[in-house]
């Protein structure tokens, strides 16, 4: 059983930065890709990025691309979410997801691709 907790999440103005964590129990988070999604009111939640099991594959919704940054320590059990130039349509509940196996460009992005998540933690962005 793995158990994810992010925090990080908070209020902020458009163009701020905010770091991401999610900690995860148990000791095989090595053998676990991981990945941010996102999710607003009335829709589905949505791929932000994941990571490989070693760190060297990443992948980045679009949206995001070229703002934020997903990396992980193996040794801490943790992954991270950097966010830089933060925009309003960045506000959502962020979750942190695993699932094992290994992914590198194919990372699933859908929710169903995962098998364990986060509570989630607030990002708001205002303009």
């Amino acid at each position: 059983q793995v158990q994810l907790v992010e925090s990080g999440g908070g209020l902020v103005q458009a163009g701020d930065n905010l770091r991401l964590s999610c900690a995860c129990s148990g000791r095989t988070f090595s053998s676990y890709t991981m990945g941010w999604f996102r999710q607003v009111p009335g829709k589905e939640r949505e791929f932000v990025a994941g990571i490989s099991w070693s760190g060297g594959c990443k992948n980045y919704a679009d949206s995001v691309k070229g703002r934020f940054t997903i990396s992980r320590n193996n040794a801490e059990n943790t992954v991270y979410l950097q966010m830089n130039g933060l925009k309003p349509e960045d506000t959502a509940v962020y979750y942190c997801a695993a699932v094992r196996r290994n992914y590198c460009g194919d990372f699933p992005q859908i929710s169903g691709g995962y098998d364990y998540w986060g509570q989630g933690t607030q990002v708001t962005v205002s303009s």
